[in-house]
């Protein structure tokens, strides 16, 4: 007998070919939506030439000299692996979440940091903060790499130069290293605060010529031979770039993966050295005193300097950028714990030579690169050829963060005036040229007192300050809802609830603190025991005010420039520019309850 077709749970004929049309239909509409979509965002973009140059490019950028310099001090003094739990915790609501933030915010609007903003006019002014900041990092952070290279050419010669006592450059006090231990420091003074070995007598008397300066109102002339390497510098980053992602992506085929190379090899010796066992013990001791008397440090990944949307806008628009930001983030944490392991075997060696304590040893920045370890080096056999291997890597540490950093400023502003854009070489020259000039600053007798206000002030307080107001300006006026449906209309899928919370409430919160408590704890300038004049400290914030304020001049500017009523300019600054013609109609999104509630 036959059984009807609603009773066999099976769809009348008539029902079924309904259905398959909608089907297609919508399936055609989302797709002509899609196409409407990219042609809006750009879609004759310039895009990388493989997904690893891509790759490498933001790896590069992300894993600079502060992995190597910073974060293994960092650790250890901060209750060595009980550091980790704040660091990772830090990392996962904040860090990936904002990464993988700017890498789908470029990569869907297809456009620079300034440009981006077309999502909601009234914040355009955060991407003129971010390419400023990025900027500002550009003035010293080439003098840096400058340094590593000069130290690399110093060290092509059968005797390195800070080995011995007997040099132009050096004090009537200069010290053996053989002869210094725990007694002849004396109490109350640490190895790595000693400043007449002939390693530390290089860097500031051979190098930078801080001796021939009173203090940063007595700077004296750009020094040539620093002046040299900053030239070079200068002419690897304009080669880089000045083709775009098509040639800097060819570059951190080399400068990504050589730090790795070196590392790994600089691992297998330093273990092998007397006294490395203790140093890593050090660095991994587990002190919950120390990590209760930690402050919050927030360990910028490569957020907030303008890089990550500039890179991630020449992708292909359906790339993945969810696994991408997983992966980098996670490279880059994996690098600066296993430089610690590096940093730490050579440190440990150096306190048992010397007969000191690790903690005497311990120091970071340019004291741990440019004096401990290359006087550690000095005392190996091939101390040459360790040398040229450690600031090989240095420098290519230091190259591909530089070049994320001038290409965020060269995208940024080319995407914003298109007259930029049609004489890239042309601007990207002028760029690279403006970075030296404001450089030769830092490479002058007195230059290490410029560096260190423009690295405390240009990009501190004001990155923070910087990616708050971009969090804001995306999960809550652009909305969380919105920025969402725009992921899955790349990749097919919606980030999570645990990312969206983190958009929308948890990151934004985590960095108004920090932004209030780096403001509030923030104290004067110090160089050593020189202590930088009342002026430099106001000089300094005015270099911080002048990347932020930005953002109020440029929403002020924007209402103003616009017509209607009131409650119409309000609108347009927070409405996306293709959605213009719907504030004309009175319907606007963000007047809604339902905008700011959606998650």
């Amino acid at each position: 007998r036959p059984v009807a077709p609603e009773k066999m749970n099976i769809m009348p004929e008539h029902k079924l070919s309904s259905v398959a049309p909608l089907n297609q239909c919508n399936a055609e509409k989302k797709e002509v939506e899609l196409i409407l979509v990219k042609d809006q965002n750009g879609d004759n973009r310039e895009t990388w030439g493989k997904k690893i140059d891509f790759l490498l490019s933001v790896i590069g950028f992300a894993v600079d000299l502060a992995n190597v310099w910073r974060f293994p001090y960092l650790c250890y003094k901060n209750g060595g692996g009980a550091f980790l739990i704040p660091y990772i915790l830090f990392l996962v609501i904040a860090g990936m979440p904002l990464f993988y933030m700017e890498l789908a915010l470029g990569q869907y609007n297809r456009e620079g940091a300034a440009t981006v903003w077309k999502i909601c006019p009234v914040f355009k002014g955060v991407g003129y903060t971010v390419i400023l900041i990025a900027l500002y990092v550009g003035f010293y952070y080439n003098v840096i790499i400058a340094w590593s290279l000069y130290y690399l050419f110093s060290s092509m010669t059968n005797e390195l130069p800070w080995l011995g006592c007997d040099n132009s450059w050096n004090s009537e006090n200069c010290t053996d290293p053989q002869v210094i231990n725990g007694s002849v420091i004396g109490n109350g003074t640490s190895y790595a605060k000693y400043k007449i070995t002939p390693a530390a007598e290089f860097y500031e008397r051979g190098v930078l010529h801080l001796h021939e300066s009173r203090g940063i109102h007595d700077l004296g002339l750009p020094r040539w031979d620093l002046s040299l390497c900053l030239v070079v510098v200068v002419f690897i980053l304009f080669f880089s770039l000045w083709k775009g992602v098509k040639s800097s992506g060819k570059v951190v085929y080399i400068t990504a993966t050589m730090p790795y190379v070196v590392l790994f090899v600089l691992l297998i010796r330093g273990v092998t050295l007397p006294g490395s066992m203790e140093g890593i013990k050090a660095y991994l001791h587990i002190d919950f005193k120390r990590f209760k008397k930690t402050l919050l440090i927030f360990y910028s990944l490569g957020a907030g300097f303008g890089v990550l949307i500039a890179f991630a806008s020449y992708n292909k628009f359906d790339n993945n950028c969810y696994r991408d930001a997983l992966l980098t983030t996670s490279v880059n944490c994996v690098t600066s714990f296993f430089s610690g392991f590096v940093i730490f075997s050579v440190l440990g060696y150096m306190a048992d030579k010397h007969k000191v304590s690790i903690e005497d040893v311990a120091t970071e920045g340019a004291g741990l690169v440019f004096i401990i370890y290359p006087e550690a080096i000095s005392t190996l056999p091939g101390s040459t050829f360790w040398a040229i291997l450690f600031f090989i890597m240095l420098l290519t540490l230091g190259i591909d963060s530089a070049m994320g950093g001038m290409e965020a400023v060269i995208t940024g502003l080319t995407d914003e005036f298109k007259i930029l854009k049609r004489h890239r070489k042309l601007f990207t020259f002028a760029t690279a040229f403006l970075t030296f000039l404001f450089a030769l600053l830092c490479v002058t007798n007195g230059g290490i007192y410029v560096l260190t206000l423009l690295d405390k002030y240009a990009a501190g307080t004001s990155i923070l300050f910087g990616v708050l107001i971009e969090a804001i300006g995306v999960s809550w006026f652009y909305g969380v809802d919105r920025f969402s449906e725009d992921i899955e209309r790349m990749m097919g899928f919606k980030p999570g609830l645990y990312w969206r919370l983190c958009w929308k409430f948890v990151s934004p919160l985590f960095l108004l603190f920090v932004v209030i408590a780096s403001t509030l704890t923030s104290s004067g300038l110090k160089y050593d025991e020189y202590v930088f004049p009342d002026w430099a400290n106001v000089v300094g914030w005015g270099v911080a005010m002048s990347s932020m304020l930005f953002v109020p001049f440029y929403a002020i500017y924007k209402f103003f420039s616009l017509s209607g009523s009131f409650k119409e300019r309000i609108g347009y600054c927070i409405t996306p520019e293709h959605e213009h013609h719907l504030v004309a109609e009175g319907n606007v999104r963000q007047f809604k309850l339902r905008h700011w509630l959606a998650i």
